[in-house]
């Protein structure tokens, strides 16, 4: 039983670090990231906010992992390997174009139910259908046996990219070397891209 469960320890580390540092990397400049910068101005209320923000991403990317390891059950080995290649490619180019945040949906922030219920609300919504939820399907799917921790992992890293947003604003948001971080985060993809085409799922 030890054995069996240091051997499982590489590839949950492997999946919990991949998926920290691909969210962590993709949310920078990412929409919600904006709207994060919207309501910490709107509010000023940080710890509400990024409460808001924690408990919106668990919910979204616990449905999103389910969604990937459902799709490692009906899909074969070989289509899946093709399918997680091409969407980890597709990402890498995603990656590269500039994400806006919708002024309809900045202005439902009317605070009606509260600053930490419209920060659950806004997020959720605003990260269904995002590059973070996709790449969450997708990492789930590449990781099915570590579901738990592909799903702490991209919670891990769109704290670790909007919480400092919440609290330091647009002075951290400017410093940040934005088009460069988004190239390696679509050279990673593109990696993982490559390596599920070469290698069996």
């Amino acid at each position: 039983m030890r054995s069996g469960t240091s051997g499982r320890l590489p590839h949950i580390m492997e999946a919990f670090l991949i998926s920290t540092s691909i969210v962590a990397l993709a949310e920078i400049g990412d929409k919600t990231q904006l709207l994060s910068l919207v309501l910490a101005a709107k509010f000023r209320k940080p710890w509400p906010i990024v409460g808001g923000i924690f408990a919106a991403t668990v919910v979204n990317h616990a449905l999103a992992g389910a969604v990937g390891n459902w799709i490692t059950t009906v899909l074969g080995p070989d289509v899946l390997r093709w399918i997680l290649g091409i969407s980890f490619i597709l990402m890498a180019g995603w990656m590269l174009i500039p994400d806006k945040l919708d002024e309809d949906e900045a202005e439902k922030s009317n605070g009606r139910w509260g600053v930490f219920g419209t920060t659950l609300i806004l997020f959720f919504l605003a990260e269904m259908g995002d590059k973070t939820q996709l790449a969450t399907v997708g990492l789930a799917a590449k990781y099915p046996l570590s579901y738990y921790w592909v799903v702490a992992g991209t919670t891990l890293g769109m704290m670790l990219a909007n919480a400092p947003v919440v609290w330091f604003g647009e002075k951290i948001t400017q410093k940040l070397p934005i088009k460069t971080i988004h190239r390696v985060c679509a050279v990673v993809f593109l990696v993982l891209g490559i390596a599920a085409l070469l290698t069996k799922v």
